[in-house]
């Protein structure tokens, strides 16, 4: 019985990561292998390189408080896609996947405390419509990259001090914009499935099984919310309401937190 245990658990790891004949016959595309960055933009790789991603135990894992902060960004990009993913979050802990990507801004640390507000110093980068090189960012002390996109939620939400303002910032929802229509997340330190649709406006974010944001990217409350956050006049607002990019990466979020991602597979539509 034992030895019949080992051999069950032996072939469930075997099955992370991989994908079934099914799944290739109808049309899905492995995102991540389990062992290499094959697929993404490993940061350790560009120039210059750095350090904000790893790999540990078949998953995808951001590495807190690197010197220079970034998302892990796919190769490929999606207009209309079915995307499935499988994640975990560390107590308290934050992050999400975005798509739909329209932008990728380097910013100074001294820029963001200098400012009154993030934003204001996201802002303040884009003034002039061009954005300072990554490479130029890097010779500063502390950096990050701010992605312009639209977030699925993936977080902490007994925890983190986000997920504690309400619905909009939980798991599952479209951040800041719309809620999550029900509380489908797992405890803490489990793996919950996702599944993400997106053809044309339409969306949809499911989580372990449950439909929680079924929306489109023209809702008046998406509006309303970046306004609310960012102004009509930022720059932000306006890529994000008028989307000229359709054909977009996704990318993984580096929110100076450990998560874990994996068995990520896209099916384009």
């Amino acid at each position: 019985m034992k030895a019949l245990l080992l051999l069950v658990s032996a072939g469930l790891c075997l099955a992370q990561n991989t994908l079934t004949p099914e799944e290739k016959k109808a049309g899905w595309k492995l995102l991540f292998d389990g062992k290499t960055m094959n697929g993404w933009r490993d940061p350790s790789k560009l120039s210059p390189p750095a350090n904000a991603w790893t790999i540990e135990d078949g998953c995808l894992k951001p590495l807190p408080k690197p010197k220079y902060r970034e998302d892990l960004v796919s190769v490929g990009k999606y207009a209309d896609f079915e995307l499935q993913f499988e994640w975990k979050i560390s107590p308290g802990g934050n992050s999400g996947l975005k798509y739909r990507i329209q932008e990728f801004v380097p910013l100074a640390t001294d820029d963001i405390k200098k400012a009154k507000k993030f934003e204001d110093s996201l802002d303040a980068a884009m003034k002039g419509g061009k954005l300072p090189s990554r490479a130029s960012v890097m010779k500063r002390s502390g950096t990050e990259v701010y992605v312009i996109g639209f977030e699925y939620q993936t977080i902490d939400d007994d925890k983190h001090p986000d997920a504690r303002r309400g619905a909009l910032y939980q798991s599952g929802s479209l951040y800041s914009m719309i809620p999550r229509t029900k509380q489908a997340a797992k405890p803490v330190g489990e793996f919950n499935q996702s599944r993400l649709l997106v053809k044309g406006k339409h969306i949809e974010h499911w989580l372990n099984g449950e439909i929680v944001v079924d929306a489109s990217l023209d809702d008046p409350s998406i509006a309303a919310g970046l306004e609310k956050r960012w102004g009509k006049a930022s720059p932000v607002y306006k890529l994000l309401v008028n989307q000229p990019n359709k054909r977009c990466p996704i990318s993984l979020q580096n929110h100076n937190d450990e998560a874990w991602f994996r068995n990520l597979k896209i099916r384009p539509l």
